[in-house]
């Protein structure tokens, strides 16, 4: 190896070697402390020292991902616990045996799918629920976190990362399939929801002994982001009138029909796409969902949601059935979400144009609000989880919860009938 005489390792020093051949360039005031060039056009810094009769090198990182006072400074560290006795290059080689976050994150997702990961109510998470966890963990947790080691993890580190998130750094346009695509962005509300998510999986990681504590804990995080509605009279106007001119261009029935009910129940989109004929109880006006995001749920249903199931055909055990033909399996209609951006997306009205499926479960609240019911009592109309009442009301549903289930469900039924009457005028 060449040896330059009182070689001092700057950056000016540094950047003025060639990288001709594989040299290693001492430091005349560290003494260990040296700098490396390879023909590959790198340069890296390490630290040399002798133990057990052995030389031993410890590549310290590379020349432009540190300065020369960084890797000047980690090599006085190394070097210091050499002359206490401690051998930084088997530290080093247990360090790359550590676990990593994209090996923590395939152990959360095992466990989770075995039922070992409890969320609400102590119950095992929804095949739902991890299906939207891998999708955070693959496109925005391991992009930017999945290479570091989860025992070198800082309360910053997590803090850097939302911040990376919200402004957009994991963003991308995912192929899905043969047709389909994922349309990956930023935002406050999915930074906010990813590091919930990471915060549990260092949870795990802190039941599995893997690390002592959580560094998630203590970042603050921002508020979600997701829009509470208020819908009006006018605004339910322009909902209906949108949904009867998506009808009127023989837009098909299933997903005019889900919004419909999605309006006069308050439910989630998922609970009305997989809902059976086995769960509508049109003489005990009810929903009795067998498997809600929150388990075994029972909703009152108005007069106005009974009507429009009862005017539908039992001709399938799901009560929206697929579209059949050659290619389609019989099952639920899962078109929901494209039939709205068609039918809300131009000349809906500026109100509903923002809308979600998930917005009119938020409007049903209000409503409900607006009428004077108590907080408890909408919790048992919109199922929550939360509510001491919905427990109350799991095998029976009594008259005070049906009144107002039917009165919430006029209203919304009778907003929404207006738009046929100004469009006659």
């Amino acid at each position: 190896m060449p040896k330059l005489s009182n070689f001092r390792i700057t950056k000016r020093a540094v950047d003025d070697l060639q990288t001709d051949k594989d040299a290693i360039y001492f430091d005349a005031d560290l003494r260990g402390f040296a700098v490396r060039t390879k023909p590959s056009g790198t340069k890296s810094y390490l630290v040399q020292y002798e133990m057990d009769g052995r030389t031993r090198r410890v590549t310290i990182g590379a020349h432009g991902q540190l300065t020369p006072a960084q890797a000047r400074d980690r090599a006085a560290v190394m070097l210091g616990q050499v002359r206490t006795g401690h051998n930084p290059a088997e530290a080093r080689k247990s360090d790359r045996s550590a676990v990593n976050v994209r090996r923590l994150t395939t152990m959360y997702l095992d466990a989770a799918e075995r039922g070992l990961i409890l969320g609400k109510k102590g119950m095992s998470k929804k095949l739902s629920t991890l299906s939207v966890d891998r999708g955070r963990i693959e496109r925005h947790i391991l992009p930017l976190l999945g290479h570091r080691l989860v025992q070198d993890l800082r309360t910053p580190d997590i803090a850097r990362f939302m911040r990376d998130v919200a402004a957009g750094k994991t963003a991308a346009n995912v192929k899905t399939g043969l047709r389909g695509r994922a349309i990956v962005s930023g935002g406050k509300g999915t930074a906010s929801r990813t590091v919930g998510l990471l915060g549990g999986i260092l949870s795990f990681a802190v039941s599995e002994g893997i690390v002592e504590q959580n560094v998630a804990r203590g970042v603050q995080r921002p508020a979600d982001g997701r829009r509470v509605v208020r819908l009006n009279q006018e605004g339910f106007r322009q909902l209906g009138a949108a949904i009867s001119a998506a009808e009127a261009i023989i837009e098909r029935w299933q997903p005019m029909t889900m919004i419909r009910l999605l309006a006069l129940t308050g439910c989630r989109r998922g609970e009305i796409e997989k809902l059976r004929w086995c769960e509508v109880d049109l003489n005990g006006r009810a929903l009795r969902l067998g498997d809600s995001k929150t388990g075994a749920s029972v909703r009152p249903i108005g007069g106005a949601a009974c009507a429009l199931l009862a005017d539908l055909d039992r001709t399938s055990e799901f009560v929206f059935p697929a579209v059949r033909d050659a290619t389609t399996a019989n099952g639920f209609y899962k078109g929901l979400p494209k039939a709205w951006n068609r039918t809300f997306r131009h000349g809906s009205g500026e109100v509903v144009s923002s809308l979600s499926p998930h917005s009119l479960r938020h409007a049903f609240a209000s409503v409900a609000h607006d009428l004077g019911y108590t907080e408890l009592t909408i919790a048992a109309l919109l199922g929550h989880a939360s509510s001491s009442v919905t427990g109350r009301y799991v095998h029976h549903v009594d008259d005070a919860l049906i009144a107002a289930a039917d009165r919430v469900s006029g209203f919304v039924a009778e907003a929404m009938r207006k738009s046929g009457e100004n469009s006659n005028d």
